[in-house]
């Protein structure tokens, strides 16, 4: 029972709530001149962010078709159902567990001309410190790689505001 809700019942509820919070929030874009030439020339890309700055990346992204780098864990699978529901693709595994086949599962997205999502510190860290993954993919693909994140603020603008800044960084 358990089992069901969180495969079930929590991805749903989830999406919902970043959903909702979108809405509650004010974004803005710092360096998205060059992803927005990058989209206007049809180039896909790799669209790096760091563990643990993934919960608005639904609705930060803004291209057409992606799959995201999802570790094969329990709470991977949630994590996939939850971006499922944006309509991003998953490619399961890591550097850790699954690694090669999940390579071969991007690279083979990446042909068929979609974006790519991966975090590049990898599932065992250290922490904000780029993997060989992604720099292999780029080279592979000759695909650009995109850093993006994501980053909250509190400003009083009105009596219940709130002013939170989506940043990308090109």
């Amino acid at each position: 029972m358990l089992n069901w809700l969180k495969l079930s019942v929590l991805p749903s509820l989830a999406a919902a709530v970043i959903s909702l919070l979108g809405k509650t929030m004010r974004m803005g874009t710092v360096g998205g001149e060059r992803v927005d030439a990058l989209m206007r020339d049809g180039q896909p890309m790799i669209i790096a962010f760091w563990h643990g700055r993934q919960l608005m990346l639904p609705l930060a992204y803004r291209g057409k078709s992606a799959s995201i780098l999802i570790s094969q864990s329990r709470d991977g699978e949630i994590i996939a159902r939850i971006m499922r529901h944006f309509g991003f693709g998953a490619v399961r595994g890591s550097s850790s567990r699954g690694g090669g086949q999940a390579i071969r599962h991007l690279l083979k997205v990446a042909r068929q001309g979609h974006d790519v999502i991966v975090t590049p510190d990898g599932p065992r860290g250290p922490a904000c410190q780029v993997q060989a993954g992604v720099i292999y993919l780029a080279k592979v693909t000759g695909f650009p790689i995109v850093p993006l994140t994501f980053a909250c603020s509190k400003k009083k603008s009105s009596p219940v505001g709130i002013d939170s800044r989506f940043l990308t960084l090109a």
